[in-house]
C-alpha cells in the first residue's frame, strides 16, 4: 500500500441512493498486475471499502471500480488483509526505533547533565 506521511488523502464516494460518504484513502495495492484501493470511511463504522483503481496520469484523475465478482472480492480482500498487516508490522518496528532512539537520547542527556 502506498502511504502518504504528509498529509492523508481523501476520497468522496456517491452512492446510488444519493448518500455520499468521506472515505480516507488507506492505500493502493496490486493484485495480479491490477491495482485495488482500500478506504476507510469516516462515519466512524469499522468497514473498509475496496475497489478496483484506475490513475489516469494524463488529465490527473481517477476511477473506482466496483468488484463484481464475489471470488475476486475475496482475493482482493485476503490481499489487502496481506498488505494492512504487512504495513502494522512495519508501523510497529518504527515506532520500536523510535522509542530507542528517543530513550538513548534520554540516557544521554542523563549522562551529561551529571557531568
Amino acid at each position: 500500500m502506498s502511504e502518504n506521511d504528509e498529509a492523508t488523502d481523501y476520497i468522496d464516494i456517491d452512492f446510488d441512493d444519493g448518500t455520499q460518504v468521506r472515505c480516507e484513502v488507506q492505500g493502493v495495492f496490486d493484485l495480479d498486475g491490477e491495482e485495488y484501493i482500500a478506504l476507510l470511511p469516516e462515519d466512524g463504522s469499522d468497514d473498509v471499502y475496496l475497489y478496483g483503481y484506475h490513475e489516469y496520469e494524463e488529465d490527473q484523475t481517477y476511477e473506482l471500480v466496483d468488484i463484481l465478482d464475489d471470488d475476486l472480492f475475496q482475493r482482493v480482500s485476503d490481499r489487502y488483509d496481506e498488505v494492512a498487516a504487512e504495513q502494522a508490522e512495519i508501523d510497529e518496528e518504527l515506532a520500536a526505533e523510535e522509542d530507542a532512539e528517543a530513550e538513548a537520547e534520554e540516557e544521554a542527556a542523563e549522562e551529561d547533565s551529571e557531568e
